[in-house]
């Protein structure tokens, strides 16, 4: 049996349970950031030598130099080459449609000219060089190499270099797989605090990248904070989460599992439904109870619905889509007969899956959209990974003679007023005739 919170918007207590209910404690633990710091601090002082060593002592590999940590090209190819059929066409069917959503994305650079001929306008650059990090080994992403090196490709970034763990030298064949099909440049072999200390700072090996994008565990969550500023990074990820709206017509064995699709990642996970038909959040019930017993990570989603899930009573979708807000989840579900009636009202959410066959799972793998996706309530201020997010903007400012004789007198004034005299010096000094000098 599995045991999950009932919860009535009706209740006085309603508003405490909930935000009980969404607690998270997002600090990281002090051992945990501390050890990566003095990751971080070796390898930015000793570069390859300590990604030799630390790749002995936590990946179990033995390897004499960090040249010995790039994966070939070719062996990439191989892997490719040597996949089940299924499994390529799948992973380049996923990859075609991640493409085609993101090349959506691109922004492109503008500018306007105004009647004194003064032009203004935005240009927009890729970044040069991104690090992804995968995670390897037993846990293997091939879907996080997708989703997070297509979009830099399309962004026109010119080099991609991706990390990714081989715990006691296992390298998934999958994600090399994946690797080949995304466009990635280069590949290394580590993971950890130590790859993203590499990919931060560079080494004699690894080059030093612009922007680090792509999940790991609490060592590569602390050694992304800490590295924040020396270069840029895609999110701080918490633990996954979805939210359904739902109005009591879909079937219940569908909403059961598609709780069970985020469940499943880790006991902090979170999975709640939202529905104004009492009935229907005891079938719902029902049909968890009956599932449950045949899912492998039983354990591991018992454990999430307990801890973090719920099943909510709302007075109506109304009220629903209100509490969704409140919530700014990560995967949003809106299962009911008419999803795009509710859109207008649903304001914060990583992604929103529309109708009762849009399921959270097939946006993990190949929908098209990225996976990567704001948690913890920071869909109220941030948005997915994007091609926008390897992209960066230059203001452009081409002031002409007219113009500065316009712009020079404002810029005076504004700057003597802050007492900042050579401002409005280097603005006056343009209020000239054509021949002066």
């Amino acid at each position: 049996m599995a045991t999950i919170s009932r919860l009535d918007s009706r209740d006085p207590d309603f508003d405490a349970k909930l935000t009980t209910l969404l607690a998270f404690d997002a600090e990281q633990d002090e051992a945990i950031d501390n050890a990566a710091a003095r990751i971080l601090k070796q390898v930015r002082a000793e570069g390859d030598a300590a990604l030799v060593r630390l790749t002995r002592e936590f990946d179990g590999v033995q390897i004499n130099q960090a040249a010995e940590l790039e994966i070939p090209r070719s062996e990439w190819f191989k892997a490719l080459a040597e996949l089940p059929l299924a499994q390529r066409q799948a992973l380049e069917a996923a990859a075609e449609r991640v493409r085609t959503y993101h090349v959506h994305q691109i922004q492109n650079s503008w500018s306007y000219t105004e009647a004194d001929g003064t032009r203004l306008g935005q240009q927009i650059t890729a970044l040069d060089r991104v690090g992804v990090y995968v995670p390897g080994g037993k846990a293997a992403y091939p879907s996080s190499v997708l989703m997070n090196a297509i979009p830099a490709k399309v962004a026109g970034v010119s080099e991609v270099v991706m990390v990714t763990p081989t715990p006691g030298g296992h390298r998934n064949a999958m994600v090399l797989a994946a690797a080949a099909i995304a466009g990635v440049d280069r590949c290394f072999a580590m993971g950890g605090a130590q790859a993203i200390g590499a990919l931060a700072y560079g080494t004699a090996t690894v080059p030093a990248v612009d922007k680090i994008v792509g999940p790991g565990n609490a060592y590569v969550a602390a050694a992304k904070r800490r590295v924040f500023g020396v270069v840029g990074i895609d999110m701080i990820a918490g633990p996954s989460e979805i939210l359904i709206i739902c109005d009591g017509k879909t079937s219940p064995d569908w909403i059961a599992m598609d709780l069970f699709s985020q469940a499943e990642h880790d006991e902090l996970a979170q999975a709640i439904l939202l529905c104004p038909d009492a009935s229907y959040l005891d079938a719902v019930e029902r049909s968890i109870n009956k599932l449950l017993p045949t899912m492998p990570r039983a354990d591991i989603i018992r454990a999430s619905l307990r801890d973090r899930g719920a099943l909510i009573l709302v007075r109506d979708l109304n009220e629903a889509c209100t509490i969704s807000n409140q919530i700014a989840p990560e995967h949003l579900e809106v299962s009911t007969e008419e999803p795009d009636a509710w859109l207008p009202h649903l304001r914060h959410a990583g992604a929103i899956f529309m109708g009762q066959h849009s399921s959270e799972s097939l946006g993990d793998y190949c929908a098209g959209p990225n996976h990567v996706l704001p948690t913890s309530r920071t869909a109220r201020f941030s948005s997915p990974l994007g091609v926008y997010d390897f992209q960066k903007r230059s203001s452009l400012i081409h002031v002409s003679q007219a113009g500065a004789q316009t712009l020079g007198k404002i810029a005076a004034e504004l700057a003597l007023g802050e007492g900042l005299q050579a401002h409005a010096a280097s603005a006056t000094y343009r209020l000239t005739t054509p021949s002066s000098k």
